[in-house]
């Protein structure tokens, strides 16, 4: 498996990891008892709450930032984000559409200087091709790749930072694992990933 130049940091979507569980029964709710919200850049922590369950994304481009040397609190890049149209904010109902892939590349290459591409119809065995000529791959996965052994209901719908890949394997940064062993790192046949991945995403190089 190809290894990045450095390791790349890793940063949850919630300011305290430890509240994936408590989301997954209780839903967004749960992170009005989050104690570090105001890492977030979120003005009140309701605004945390609503925006952090829709911040893979943003933990994404987060820990690439990080991976150069800089840090980002998660919902400043999420409003950032918001301005060039990656995310849809309804008022009306507060729900929160994205991530919308072409305003993000368009909102990386021009408030960070990253290249970025939408990629699709990506078939999993040439992610390790697609890593060679970019060094990240933010891939499109269900989140129920934080439990690898079980069957997922569908593809896509959260996003993971996939870091390195070979013939077999694959590593990745989940921002919303429940243990360490889900988080960072996380490494995985490509055969089991391929379960979960809907075959887009956006490669990102620095």
């Amino acid at each position: 498996m190809r290894d990045q130049p450095a390791k790349t940091p890793y940063f949850n979507q919630w300011e305290t990891p430890e509240m994936t569980l408590p989301v997954i029964s209780e839903g967004g709710s749960a992170l009005l008892r989050d104690p570090l919200w105001r890492n977030s850049g979120a003005e009140t922590i309701e605004d945390y709450a609503r925006w952090a369950v829709n911040a893979c994304g943003m933990a994404c481009l987060k820990m690439i930032l990080a991976a150069r040397g800089e840090i980002h609190p998660t919902l400043t890049l999420a409003r950032d984000c918001t301005d060039y149209g990656g995310y849809v904010v309804n008022d009306a109902d507060a729900s929160i559409k994205g991530l919308i892939y072409a305003p993000f590349v368009r909102f990386v290459a021009e408030r960070f200087g990253l290249q970025a591409e939408t990629v699709t119809n990506v078939e999993t065995s040439t992610i390790p091709e697609l890593l060679s000529q970019r060094r990240f791959f933010i891939a499109s996965v269900n989140s129920a790749i934080r439990w690898p052994e079980r069957q997922p209901p569908s593809k896509g719908g959260h996003l993971v930072l996939v870091t390195a890949a070979g013939a077999d394997t694959i590593r990745f940064h989940n921002p919303s694992g429940h243990d360490r062993q889900s988080q960072a790192d996380v490494t995985l046949p490509l055969a089991t990933f391929d379960q979960f991945f809907a075959n887009r995403g956006i490669a990102v190089g620095l």
